[in-house]
């Protein structure tokens, strides 16, 4: 009896961890199931991402800097824009958005949640251009959105109460506590490569909400393939891509192919309306010529 109440007890405990809330990623509409909050990631975040700061050395060069700072800040705000026009205006709140260039030779990026992003100065000479910047950003931003932290989070916290879960069952049926620690972990070992293959799925999410990202922004899409190229070209080694946690190059090219006709609808409708607002405007000015004229 004591064997199964302790079962019991774990699997509640294991159910109990496992509990939270379904999120839906904007763009993508993919349902996640969080049991870390809001507050309690953004709270975290804020701290390591001060601490972070507080060693790092921002970039002097003040045009790259307010590159950064405008191309993320158009991002954010076309980010911003169709969230709260698509039943997603209640996590508008939760950012606090904020670029920093940083003095480091890196070809690198990185976004914490709540919108805190951080590009190094080495992935500048890649980019080349402010359009595929923004592909860069866009990528960044799409991790915010999508609240890949706290999904990510969520999955260690559920792989090691799985992990516990299966040493109080063996324990419970038996076995001697050295074979059931081996065996817990050869599973730690298994979810953790289970996990890599969540977080490249995360990657590529982010590859796909970045692109439509950009586009909405107003910037060419089509770019991306190019940057994605020459990334390809900085990579010193050939990754294996299922002990990796972010997908190959190759594989990244292919899908943002995919994707591509998709957010060129985004890039034409932003373009376009752009265009129109500056007819407008040129059509009011030759009207008021027109009147002006006429007085004289």
């Amino acid at each position: 009896m004591k064997k199964v109440q302790l079962i019991l007890l774990s699997l509640v405990t294991s159910i109990l961890v496992s509990c939270g809330t379904t999120s839906t990623v904007p763009v993508t509409g993919r349902k996640h199931r969080l049991s870390v909050s809001d507050e309690y990631v953004l709270s975290l975040s804020s701290q390591q991402y001060n601490q972070y700061l507080a060693s790092a050395k921002k970039s002097t060069n003040a045009a790259n800097t307010a590159l950064v700072q405008r191309v993320g800040q158009k991002l954010a705000n076309a980010v911003e824009t169709y969230l709260r026009t698509h039943g997603f205006a209640n996590e508008v709140k939760n950012f606090a958005w904020e670029f920093n260039l940083i003095a480091d030779n890196q070809v690198n990026a990185f976004c914490m949640p709540g919108g805190k992003i951080v590009v190094y100065e080495g992935i500048l000479p890649v980019t080349q251009n402010e359009s595929s910047l923004a592909i860069v950003l866009g990528h960044e931003i799409a991790h915010a959105v999508a609240k890949h932290s706290a999904e990510q989070m969520t999955k260690e916290q559920n792989s090691s109460a799985l992990v516990q879960l299966g040493g109080g069952v063996l324990s419970a049926l038996g076995m001697d506590n050295s074979s059931t620690q081996a065996i817990q972990g050869m599973a730690t070992q298994g979810l953790t490569l289970l996990n890599l293959k969540y977080s490249r799925d995360n990657e590529s999410e982010a590859d796909y909400m970045g692109l439509i990202f950009a586009a909405m922004a107003g910037y060419d899409p089509n770019v991306a393939v190019t940057f994605w190229q020459r990334m390809s070209a900085q990579s010193s080694a050939q990754q294996i891509p299922w002990l990796s946690t972010h997908p190959s190059d190759s594989k990244r090219i292919s899908d943002i192919q995919k994707h591509l006709p998709e957010a060129l609808t985004y890039y034409k409708k932003s373009t376009s309306g752009v265009s129109t607002k500056k007819v407008v405007s040129n059509k009011v000015n030759s009207l008021k010529k027109t009147k002006t004229s006429k007085k004289k």
